[in-house]
């Protein structure tokens, strides 16, 4: 049985297909990215986030400058070494909790749930890449079960997160006046990918539990389909959508801190 990510070839979603798909996304995502790097760079000499409306730069100009600004001495009496910026500023996000210990905890579980689970399904598809063309010392499904374990574990951190952003929009009058329709659809569709996450998942394994009448085989019908719907959406949403939606701050925060030498 060929997989791709739980998807078995029963669905005629063949790994190549995947492929295409996982190409597209990352073809939107570069393409939405350098369009950024372009606002991000125009017209400046130095660093600058916020372009003037309508103008256009280089994308390369802009990294250059953001490179040089990053290693060179700061003349601001703020500078701190990198690896305190990364680990304290970017991963800790410590300026948030200096703010608000509850806002730096939501922001904290999306972050690393996020993020993780991003990075081990990027291994995963390594894995399930490399064994099409060489022999591996394991399988993609040994692999997989490997992952399990800490892609539920990160699962559910990000599940805590999003779920303390919904809360907050409904019952903190402060958010929630602050909310618009489409903050709503953005929080929506990283719940639906996580918990879409979960429900694949469990239907490939069988720790969901059917009681609507259905054999086990009928019900393991609708794995394939399963996870179908979680790998697109987690394609588009959660990578190919990031550039043109208010999630670059996961990207454009860590490039403003780091040249900045953490300052506030």
């Amino acid at each position: 049985m060929a997989y791709f990510s739980g998807l078995s070839d029963a669905l005629r979603i063949t790994f190549v297909q995947m492929m295409i798909v996982s190409f597209i996304a990352m073809v939107i995502f570069v393409y939405g990215m350098i369009i950024n790097l372009q606002k991000w760079g125009a017209g400046v000499t130095g660093y600058a986030l916020e372009p003037e409306a309508g103008s256009k730069g280089s994308a390369i100009r802009f990294l250059k400058t953001w490179w040089k600004q990053v290693t060179e001495e700061s003349h601001h009496g703020h500078g701190k070494p990198i690896l305190e910026i990364l680990v304290l500023d970017i991963l800790f996000q410590r300026r948030i909790l200096k703010r608000s210990p509850v806002r730096w905890f939501m922001h904290f579980t999306i972050f690393v749930g996020w993020m993780t689970l991003f990075a081990m399904s990027g291994m995963m598809f390594a894995v399930e890449m490399a064994e099409r063309f060489i022999e591996l010392p394991f399988t993609a499904e040994m692999f997989r079960e490997f992952l399990q374990l800490p892609n539920d574990i990160f699962g559910y951190i990000l599940l805590v997160g999003v779920v303390i952003a919904i809360v907050r929009r409904l019952f903190i009058k402060e958010v929630r006046e602050a909310s618009i329709m489409y903050d709503w659809v953005l929080i929506g569709v990283v719940f639906i990918v996580t918990v879409s996450g979960f429900v694949a998942d469990g239907i490939r394994t069988g720790d969901i539990v059917w009681n609507i009448g259905m054999s086990g085989e009928t019900a393991m019908a609708y794995a394939p389909p399963a996870a179908l719907f979680h790998s697109v959406i987690s394609l588009l949403f959660c990578i190919a959508f990031i550039p043109y939606s208010k999630y670059i701050h996961i990207i454009a925060t860590p490039l403003a801190i780091l040249a900045n030498k953490g300052g506030e």
